[in-house]
């Protein structure tokens, strides 16, 4: 399929904003995760960082295949939904039409975007922990670094809903901060 006809399926399911709710919402949830994970392994006794590193390529994976298959399951039975009203309103089958073939289509764009935020965004997180396995040494150590990206990414997430959603983008980037924080500071109790 090309660029063309995928833009065309995008317009005629409206599709863009929920591929872009579906790849903020997973990305927030894969960037909180592997801050929980790697909060987790520095509250804890002394972790060997391939355990560390291997335990977020793991849950990032994980929350990707989840992306993946809960999104095509739910995406493709709303977009039969849809069709079968449409076509019932029409009283014709639209087999050829372009409704037709976005909702054969759309759910597995949307499931790859579902399934890609997490993944994406865990493994930018998880940079530093592969540069320090590799012998690059940071300032604030490896688990802190991935601290801070985590927290900057939950930010900038927190901007772009303020920008799409027209407020203030300091404001909502805030926001999204605070829930890391509180994140945080609930796993430095529990550890």
């Amino acid at each position: 399929m090309e660029l063309k006809q995928i833009k065309t399926l995008l317009e005629v399911s409206h599709s863009r904003e929920i591929m872009r709710r579906y790849f903020v919402v997973n990305g927030f949830d894969g960037a909180l995760t592997m801050l929980g994970l790697v909060m987790g392994f520095y509250v804890s006794d002394r972790v060997d960082l391939a355990v560390v590193i291997t335990t977020c390529v793991a849950a990032a994976l994980a929350l990707s295949m989840s992306g993946i298959s809960s999104a095509y399951i739910s995406e493709a039975a709303e977009r039969r939904r849809t069709l079968a009203q449409l076509e019932k309103a029409m009283a014709s089958s639209l087999n050829e039409s372009h409704h037709a073939r976005a909702a054969i289509w759309i759910p597995w764009l949307v499931a790859l975007v579902n399934g890609i935020a997490p993944l994406l965004i865990a493994l930018i997180i998880i940079v530093p922990l592969w540069l320090a396995r590799s012998g690059i040494t940071f300032a604030l150590g490896p688990l802190p670094t991935a601290m801070v990206m985590a927290l900057v990414i939950i930010f900038l997430l927190g901007v772009f809903l303020g920008r799409v959603g027209g407020t203030f983008w300091l404001w909502s980037g805030l926001q999204s901060l605070a829930v890391a924080l509180v994140t945080v500071g609930l796993i430095y109790l529990v550890g």
